[in-house]
């Protein structure tokens, strides 16, 4: 059965890249796409917003802005269209309402989509219970191209999380060092921002130790794995239930 995707933020970079995924795959089709524009270069419909969009699809993938949140979520309550949401940047309202629409609709949103990341996250659980103890600081640092604009990274943010919820999330985030004179706090983990050059996704995590370091690292060549992890999700949950899923319901089946 061919799944029918609307592609939120069509012409933009991600947007394209998924473009071209789903043409060479037999299983899903760009039904139609969402954009502020329409210039010509896709080979399917494009619409000012889902509300104006005529077109019946399965499922919905966002790659957009924070700033077309709301409209996108409007229009995909009101169609009863399961979402991706790969946008990042979100505030926390915005994700309070993501939680309480999925009651709604089928909604899956993760920090970030590639597949290695949501492994990686599963292993960070496993490394703080035995390392925090021992007496290891934590520290991640992200590295991504100059054009992002929020910081730190949604995927450094998840990872923090995935590690403090190991740790009956007793430890507190520290984002900027420069004003304190002081040595750092036991329960707290360090999170950096790098932003430079054309950087696709980089994310170290140091577990530092007396005498020892472990690092755990994560290196995207290409924004297709975001991509290719997009679509996946979107075969997924297709034809589900209401509810919140993240990559970890696509990875485990």
């Amino acid at each position: 059965m061919m799944i029918r995707i609307i592609m939120n933020g069509c012409n933009g970079h991600m947007g394209q890249v998924i473009s071209g995924i789903v043409a060479e795959d037999a299983q899903v089709e760009i039904a139609a796409g969402i954009d502020l524009r329409d210039d010509g270069k896709n080979d399917y419909p494009v619409f000012a917003s889902l509300q104006e969009c005529t077109v019946e699809a399965d499922v919905l993938i966002d790659f957009s802005s924070p700033k077309a949140f709301a409209a996108m979520m409007d229009g995909a309550v009101e169609k009863k269209l399961p979402v991706v949401v790969c946008t990042t940047g979100l505030d926390e309202a915005q994700l309070v309402r993501l939680k309480a629409d999925s009651e709604k609709i089928p909604v899956l949103r993760s920090a970030n989509m590639s597949l290695g990341v949501n492994l990686l996250l599963k292993l960070l659980k496993e490394a703080a219970q035995t390392l925090a103890p021992a007496g290891f600081d934590i520290e991640i640092i992200e590295k991504h191209h100059n054009l992002k604009k929020d910081a730190p990274s949604g995927t450094a943010l998840a990872m923090a999380d995935s590690i403090n919820e190991a740790l009956d999330n007793e430890y507190t985030y520290k984002y900027d060092r420069s004003q304190d004179y002081a040595p750092r706090e036991k329960k707290e983990i360090g999170i950096s921002a790098v932003r430079g050059g054309t950087i696709v996704g980089t994310h170290e995590v140091l577990f530092a130790g007396n005498d020892e370091i472990i690092e755990f690292n994560h290196m995207a060549y290409s924004k297709a794995v975001f991509a290719k992890g997009a679509v996946q999700a979107a075969k997924f949950l297709a034809g589900k239930p209401a509810g919140y899923y993240n990559m970890s319901s696509v990875i485990e089946g």
